[in-house]
């Protein structure tokens, strides 16, 4: 099985509901996201999924995120904005994006910090 990974960030601010505690008021994290795609074959020419294609693709999807209030989204109004629905949003507009016979996305993981992370996978 072949894996690659790519990372990159965003800012965003949230608030998380039905929680006691600092992070139930409006605050502000940098986040910090991996993104991991596997598969058994490689294209003709070597690569699995060209590094390139799926920093553009996250690079979209995380537009969506940056500089926002995450509970003011959509997605967020029925969610709480927790790393984990975090990483489960980024995880299906992905896979939206990277449909292919060659490979699939394996998982997400969102830092909220430099030791706090959440991974969804499939």
């Amino acid at each position: 099985m072949f894996k690659i990974e790519v990372e990159s960030s965003f800012s965003s601010a949230h608030y998380l509901r039905d929680y006691q505690g600092k992070c139930e008021s409006l605050h502000g994290h940098n986040w910090r996201v991996r993104v991991t795609v596997e598969g058994k074959k490689l294209k003709g020419n070597g690569l699995l999924l060209d590094f390139g294609e799926l920093k553009q693709n996250l690079k979209i999807v995380l537009e969506e995120l940056d500089h926002k209030n995450l509970n003011e989204i959509s997605y967020f109004r029925k969610n709480n904005p927790t790393s984990e629905n975090i990483a489960k949003f980024i995880f299906g507009c992905l896979k939206n994006r990277l449909r292919s016979q060659n490979h699939r996305l394996k998982k997400v993981t969102v830092w909220e910090n430099e030791t706090s992370s959440a991974t969804y996978s499939v």
